[in-house]
Parts: C-alpha cells; sequence; structure tokens
C-alpha cells in the first residue's frame, strides 16, 4: 500500500556526482579556514549554503552537502552527507491530513534549487524511485552493486521505512537513503548519499540481520 506524502524535491544524481563526493576525503588538504574554504569552492563552482542545512555547501551540480568540519576538503576522518531530495511526509495521526500548510515554507527553499523538480500530493513510491536512480548512480561510479540493501525507518523521526543500500570502500562506508534533516521538529527528511570512515562500525552485519543493519546505518548516518 502507498503511503502518501506531501512534497517531494529531488534533484538527480549522476556518476560524476558520486566521484566528486567520494574523492573529497582524498583531494588535497584545505584547513579549516574559511577564506582557505572560501577559495576552493569558488574554483569548484560550489556555493556556501546556510539555509536549508547549516555550515553545508551547495556544489556545481546543486545538491547540498555537509561536512562535520569547516572545510570539507582532504579530511579523511570527517563524516559528510550529500542531498539529492527532500521530501514532506503526511503525519497518519493528523487525520484531517492537514499539516501541510506549516511546514511548506520550509520545503520551499528546496523546491527553489537551480534543477530541482517537485512532486505534490505523491508516495513512497516517488522516494523510492529517487532513491533508485541514485542507486544506478552510485553502482556506476563505484563498479559495484550495494552490499547490503535493507527497507528501514531507522534514520528518520517520521515518514515511510524506505530503501537503504550500503557500499564500501577501502576505508569508508556510504549509505543511501533517508535521514531527519534536523530541522523542525525532524519532519522533513532528506534523501542522501553518507560517506562515513569505516572506524564507526567495520564490521557489517549479514544480510539476514535487519536490526543489526539498522544499528550500523544509524552509526554512520546519525551524527
Amino acid at each position: 500500500m502507498a503511503i502518501p506524502l506531501h512534497a517531494l524535491a529531488h534533484r538527480p544524481l549522476t556518476a560524476e556526482d558520486v566521484a566528486e563526493f567520494v574523492a573529497l576525503p582524498f583531494v588535497p588538504h584545505v584547513p579549516d579556514d574559511v577564506e582557505a574554504v572560501d577559495e576552493e569552492i569558488r574554483r569548484r563552482g560550489w556555493h556556501w549554503e546556510q539555509e536549508l542545512v547549516n555550515d553545508s555547501f551547495r556544489t556545481a551540480g546543486e545538491h547540498v552537502l555537509c561536512c562535520d568540519g569547516i572545510s570539507p576538503f582532504g579530511s579523511p576522518d570527517a563524516r559528510y552527507f550529500l542531498v539529492f531530495g527532500e521530501m514532506y511526509p503526511v503525519d497518519p495521526d493528523d487525520e484531517s491530513r492537514s499539516n501541510d500548510a506549516w511546514l511548506s515554507g520550509y520545503m520551499d527553499g528546496w523546491r527553489q534549487l537551480p534543477g530541482w523538480s517537485t512532486r505534490e500530493r505523491c508516495t513512497d513510491q516517488d522516494c523510492e524511485s529517487v532513491l533508485t536512480q541514485a542507486a544506478q548512480a552510485v553502482t556506476e561510479c563505484l563498479c559495484a552493486a550495494a552490499r547490503r540493501t535493507i527497507v528501514s525507518c531507522a534514520t528518520v523521526v517520521t515518514g515511510p521505512a524506505l530503501t537503504h543500500r550500503i557500499w564500501r570502500t577501502p576505508t569508508h562506508a556510504l549509505v543511501l537513503g533517508p535521514s531527519a534533516d534536523n530541522g523542525p521538529y525532524g519532519y522533513l527528511t532528506h534523501l542522501q548519499l553518507s560517506c562515513t570512515p569505516l572506524a564507526c562500525g567495520p564490521d557489517l552485519p549479514p544480510a539476514g540481520d535487519e536490526d543489526g543493519l539498522a544499528g550500523w546505518i544509524t552509526a554512520h548516518v546519525d551524527w
């Protein structure tokens, strides 16, 4: 049964977007200095982004990138995520389903990003289509299919369970799926690709261990 959403905004990922993202921990180091970072983001055609996610960037591909330090360049121990979609789920406890008005303004910033498209009154299956397309871009970039796939709501505050896909490089975990955006009440939800050092949890649980996989995903995504 399809689960309703108020809105979904997204911009497709390409293999080139993914390649730039997963290379960030290994590019020449740029120190945590605003002027130095500003010079590098101008060189890449990026922009600062302070409205949609605090202390983040908009890449040349118009996705929103966040890092747990000031500089996202050449920090192999840092955590990163790249947002390519934003969904506004319907609150199942709101019988009138009229709760969309109070958060629509927060969605406007995502709707208005260059190259992003919006679907109104859609369902979780629209999100799954966006995630499937993004997974194809990651697979093309890494020349490998996801190591694990699980449907879970472990990383969201509210909203439907959606598919998470996990890849691993020799040093990092890549997790593609939904995650709470930590805005008002954590209600809106990112569709994102995370890149996190494997030191957070090097051993990947077996495919049938849903609880273990949900915990592994949370350890790498929730920061």
